[in-house]
């Protein structure tokens, strides 16, 4: 006989209770409900996404991208007048008002300063740390995660090649396995290729303290992302999201993850034109290294806000192909979370034979 309703009401609440404990010291850190960290994605990850993510349990997350300090100071209020609960701010270390931005995010009472781009500046760290709020920065490797924490990182997030937008050379699979059996002084939050609960769960049980989730944010309901751009995403394979091609070790080409488009095939037209010019001297070698850098100025906020998909840089991490439409904020949180309370379920509570029937 199948269990009566009471039964798996019951059963239910063991399995999010299991839940709820592998990521509590992740959820304390934050001070939500459920440890999802909102990806900081500049042009998507600003008052009404951040505040979405928030509001329905998770962590939003203001992506400061080249903000300066009045624009990033009314983002923080406007983020505020729309949610009561707790988010942080991503700050680029090499953003040259870095000071300056640090201020306003602790005036205004900003609980979590996550500072990604590099190794953040010693002077940066003290300010955030002497003022109480929360540093939380990334890692790609364990060397640097246990020179972070001993310069005074309080949380870690590492992130695999998987995800959308500026990416490292090492997969998540790889990196939680180098970095979590080896590093419990903090909570490390997991990135890159996430969509769906039962590989948070995974993580989780590996010793990650919560999960961060770019992708499938961008393309909700709430962001503010162009229709065009959500669409694509939901046209897309995870095949479809490749990094940028680099056509000589002589011009570095910064790795950026996003959907193959006509934009994509003229970079490389653009590169090997750029190198021809070079080499017949036409161009010095850091004019040239200035003319490839600087043919995706303005692209991604092309193809986010005007919706050009065509030419426009659009960010996407390889977890695109698991968004299949355009969902609420607190759809999205619930779907992952049922997930993997589901896997849960199905392993403490195997499903049992039927009866042979006469």
């Amino acid at each position: 006989m199948p269990p009566d309703i009471a039964t798996v009401d019951r059963q239910e609440l063991v399995a999010r209770a299991a839940l709820d404990a592998l990521w509590r010291r992740g959820t304390a850190f934050l001070g939500c409900e459920v440890a999802i960290l909102g990806g900081a994605m500049s042009w998507v990850s600003e008052r009404h996404l951040v505040s979405a993510i928030s509001n329905a349990g998770g962590f939003g997350v203001i992506a400061c991208g080249s903000m300066m300090p009045d624009q990033l100071a009314a983002e923080i209020a406007a983020t505020q007048a729309r949610t009561d609960r707790p988010f942080g701010v991503n700050l680029i270390t090499m953003h040259p008002a870095l000071d300056d931005l640090i201020r306003v995010c602790l005036a205004h009472r900003v609980g979590h300063i996550v500072l990604a781009g590099g190794i953040p500046p010693g002077a940066a760290v003290r300010a955030v740390k002497d003022s109480g709020a929360k540093l939380i920065a990334f890692a790609p490797a364990l060397v640097l995660a246990k020179r972070l924490v001993r310069s005074g990182a309080d949380a870690l997030v590492i992130e695999g090649s998987e995800a959308g937008g500026h990416i490292g050379p090492v997969s998540l699979t790889v990196l939680a396995q180098e970095i979590l059996p080896h590093l419990r002084d903090v909570p490390v939050f997991v990135a890159g290729g996430l969509g769906r609960g039962e590989a948070i769960l995974s993580y989780l049980e590996m010793g990650a303290s919560g999960a961060q989730l770019g992708t499938r944010f961008a393309a909700a309901t709430e962001s503010i992302a162009h229709p065009r751009f959500k669409q694509a995403f939901y046209r897309a394979a995870a095949r479809d999201a490749l990094p940028s091609t680099q056509l000589d070790e002589r011009f570095p080409v910064i790795p950026v993850r996003g959907l193959v488009n006509q934009g994509t095939r003229r970079f490389l037209e653009h590169q090997a034109e750029t190198l021809r010019r070079f080499q017949s001297g036409e161009l010095a070698k850091d004019a040239a290294q200035l003319e490839i850098e600087h043919f995706w100025a303005g692209a991604l906020r092309r193809a986010v806000i005007e919706g050009d998909v065509e030419t426009g840089s659009v960010m996407a991490g390889q977890s695109v192909g698991l968004v299949l439409r355009e969902q609420p904020v607190a759809e999205i949180i619930a779907e992952v979370v049922g997930q993997a309370v589901a896997s849960l379920l199905a392993r403490v509570y195997p499903p049992q034979p039927s009866a042979p029937t006469t």
